[in-house]
């Protein structure tokens, strides 16, 4: 018996190794297609919310200080 390890060809895997490992090819990439799309949703969702946002801007936006505003909590807290 020799030491080294010897790698086993094609036709030395039984069909189970190959059926199990043709799963595991596909779980991964089915969770690579789903987070690319889960992804581009995302990224779509937020470009729309942009464009509507800045479609529906009224007079009161272009001041600088228009928009939320931050109440400020200097001197609060130990």
């Amino acid at each position: 018996m020799s030491t080294e390890s010897q790698d086993l060809t094609n036709a030395e895997e039984t069909p189970a190794e190959e059926k199990r490992e043709r799963k595991a090819l596909q779980v991964i990439g089915w969770f690579s297609i789903g987070m690319a799309v889960a992804t581009i949703g995302i990224y779509l969702g937020y470009e729309l919310r942009c464009r509507y946002k800045f479609n529906r801007r009224t007079p009161y936006d272009f001041y600088s200080n228009a928009g939320e505003q931050h109440v400020s909590e200097f001197g609060m807290g130990i």
